[in-house]
């Protein structure tokens, strides 16, 4: 399984960053920084992909093959891949690596790191972001940003936890039933939805996915989720990301009024999910992520 590779920086960086291709970091961005992307695996049909990597995980298929009721799975990848992602490090010459990964809660690739870690031939530090796309790419961006420093890895873990935890992730989805194919609602839930007609708007708390509220129209239920970030970002500076599937124009126009309403760091970033969230959220999901400005 291959995975994408970037500059790891000046030759004097001894701590190399890991993440996984659901937390969204953008190839130039993680090129920038030096981050490691490991691929995780979305299956359509009979045919397994590794998203970011394979010309066919791309999150245009995924939309049609759900719109066709094709049977679309994710898979994390195994510990014995990940063991060998730490092994490269050290021959690259890292002597220690920051592990931050989407929630726990929701994936096995944390626990695959956890278990990698206790067999590399260096120091692994495993963190669990707590959160899923952005907010765990943003956590990564915070451990790096620590390294670049000149900060220890301990000290590049704890500012990934801490960004993760503060990060705060909001999404609308058309519909719950993909959420449900993949687990990560309950049938009961799903079904009420469906059987009311609501526009549901959810949250990551604590590393899960929480129902937050619901609305009746897919305009109100995007004009609450701008609400929520604008409340969500306070009155401090923060970078946000906005998400879909196929969805841009949505997404599009929330950035838009966002950035007339927050104090942004940078500008506001427009992604469509990979593959693999993509997956579980099906067709019409935007999403927000809003992270405080690192420091």
């Amino acid at each position: 399984m291959p995975l994408r590779r970037y500059s790891l920086g000046m030759p004097e960086r001894r701590i190399a960053v890991v993440t996984d291709s659901p937390a969204s970091v953008p190839d130039d961005v993680a090129a920038e920084h030096g981050i490691v992307v490991v691929p995780l695996q979305v299956i359509v049909g009979a045919t397994s992909y590794d998203e970011g990597v394979d010309e066919g995980a791309s999150p245009e298929m995924v939309a049609q093959a759900l719109r066709e009721f094709t049977p679309v799975s994710t898979s994390r990848p195994s510990p014995t891949r990940m063991a060998e992602v730490y092994a490269s490090l050290a021959e690259q010459g890292y002597a220690e690596v920051v592990a931050v990964h989407l929630s726990s809660k929701m994936s096995g690739t944390y626990d695959a790191a956890e278990v990698a870690a206790r067999t590399s031939p260096i120091p692994v530090h495993p963190v669990d972001s707590c959160q899923v796309g952005p907010g765990t790419g943003y956590a990564a961006l915070a451990a790096a940003a620590v390294i670049e420093a000149g900060g220890s890895a301990e000290e590049a873990a704890e500012a990934a936890r801490a960004r993760g935890v503060a990060c705060e992730s909001l999404f609308y989805v058309d519909t719950l039933e993909y959420l449900r194919r993949g687990g990560r609602v309950g049938a009961a839930a799903a079904l009420l939805g469906g059987a009311l007609a609501v526009k549901p708007l959810l949250k990551v708390t604590d590393g899960r996915i929480d129902s937050l509220e619901k609305v009746r129209t897919a305009g109100r239920a995007l004009a609450r989720l701008e609400e929520l970030a604008v409340q969500a970002a306070g009155e401090g500076q923060v970078e946000v990301t906005v998400a879909h599937l196929a969805s841009p124009d949505r997404a599009e126009t929330l950035a838009e009024r966002l950035s007339d309403r927050l104090d942004l760091a940078e500008p506001a970033r427009i992604a469509e999910v990979g593959a693999v969230l993509g997956a579980h959220v099906g067709p019409g999901m935007v999403a927000v992520c809003v992270a405080p400005a690192l420091t």
